[in-house]
């Protein structure tokens, strides 16, 4: 015991930093080996994300410039076997001087667990797990990991049941992972939130809210259900963690087909107050290579999603209708060890039935790669446009530290 506990104050003192250019595999962070071949250890992640954005439409009592730390995230998993694993991932989201509080404490705290789960292997390429979860459906976006985005953010859309049916893109319940052949598999079976973003009344508001469990029960309303399948045709992708990787930065070559779906019984409620289930289906494509021997590299991605939350749901974000996304960055060539630039291009078009129109979203920008993934600047105009409403142009600037 005395070994192991000096062992830990060694690892952690000294530390065992890896570079992880292209984060394949999850090797960034400090590792703690619990013995001396370090198939028994405990790693350690922290990751933080501040921003600046410029918006010139806002009200005339608001400023145009913010500041924000968008992530600040601590993750740790451990193995003592290869039998079973333990991850915790807490942090917050969005801090800025609208929602601080005066003390760090009470209603305004942001600070929660993101992901708290255990995981056993069956077999091999065959896992099971169960606790709050990430392991999604949908899409690979559905499933992105926010340490090595191309893009400034995530799709938005794209995480398509943020605080409606879980927290935060995380769900409580079982899963099963794996792969057959060159097949990757995620499947779950989760619980349900009651608590939702939507606190509108169906009848009295005359639309349809996703509010089924809160009004329905949990009986009826209470499990969701998802899958995501890719096949890898080249270089196979981890699948240790759930998160997936936004760019390799020519680190691998990846060419992916996906495909998933979200279903949740009775989930909303519409204005005539029946149950009614959100399905929600999309297909993917996802390649990431290496061009020639100069260090240059693309990555690029495309999906098509379809999003039935009932009949003429809307709610901001949230809309019945179909989705069309895709981005394109190519990294300029130089040494990996060197400074790196990446420009990129995005766009968004989504159908919204409750409008009878699309809201569509454009978006320019670059990263500055200082030590690839784990310090790196993010600079993104993007522009966007909901029906026949004003379209809005937004600047933001991302300073990003991961460890």
């Amino acid at each position: 015991m005395k070994k192991v506990f000096y062992g830990l104050a060694l690892c952690l003192l000294v530390g065992h930093f890896a570079s992880a250019q292209g984060n394949t595999e999850y090797t960034g962070g400090y590792k703690v080996k619990l013995n001396d071949d370090g198939t028994k250890y405990m790693r350690f992640i922290a990751w933080g994300q501040f921003w600046a954005q410029y918006n010139d439409n806002v009200p005339d009592d608001a400023s145009k410039l913010n500041f924000s730390i968008r992530r600040a995230r601590f993750l740790t998993f451990t193995q003592l076997n290869k039998k079973f694993l333990i991850l915790t991932h807490f942090g917050l989201n969005s801090l800025n001087g609208g929602n601080t509080s005066p003390i760090g404490t009470g209603e305004r705290s942001q600070l929660f667990f993101h992901d708290f789960w255990g995981e056993w292997k069956v077999a091999k390429n065959f896992d099971i797990g169960a606790g709050l979860h990430y392991w999604n459906g949908i899409s690979r976006l559905n499933n992105q990991s926010t340490l090595n985005m191309m893009t400034l953010d995530n799709n938005r859309q794209s995480w398509a049941t943020i605080g409606l049916s879980d927290q935060f893109a995380r769900h409580i319940g079982v899963y099963a992972k794996g792969r057959v052949g060159r097949l990757q598999y995620r499947v779950a079976f989760n619980e349900a939130g009651t608590s939702t973003l939507d606190t509108r009344d169906p009848i009295a508001d005359g639309v349809t809210t996703y509010s089924g469990r809160r009004i329905l029960g949990s009986a009826d309303a209470g499990k969701v259900i998802q899958g995501y399948f890719d096949y890898n045709f080249l270089d196979e992708e981890s699948n240790f963690l759930p998160y997936k990787v936004g760019t390799y930065l020519g680190s691998k070559k990846v060419f992916n087909i996906g495909a998933g779906f979200f279903n949740h019984r009775n989930g909303v409620v519409e204005a005539d107050g029946d149950g009614a289930d959100v399905n929600i289906f999309a297909v993917d494509a996802f390649y990431d290579a290496p061009l020639g021997q100069d260090g240059s590299a693309i990555t690029a991605y495309a999906v098509y999603q379809s999003n039935d939350y009932g009949e003429n749901y809307n709610l901001g974000a949230y809309a019945t209708g179909n989705l069309a996304y895709g981005h394109i960055g190519y990294l300029l060539s130089g040494a990996k060890e060197k400074t790196r630039f990446q420009p990129y291009l995005s766009y968004q078009t989504r159908s919204i039935d409750a409008i009878d129109d699309n809201s569509n979203r454009f978006g320019l920008g670059a990263n500055i790669f200082m030590t690839g993934h784990h310090s790196k600047l993010s600079l993104e105009y993007s522009n966007t446009k909901v029906g026949n409403a004003d379209s809005n142009g937004l600047l933001t600037l991302q300073a990003m530290i991961y460890l």
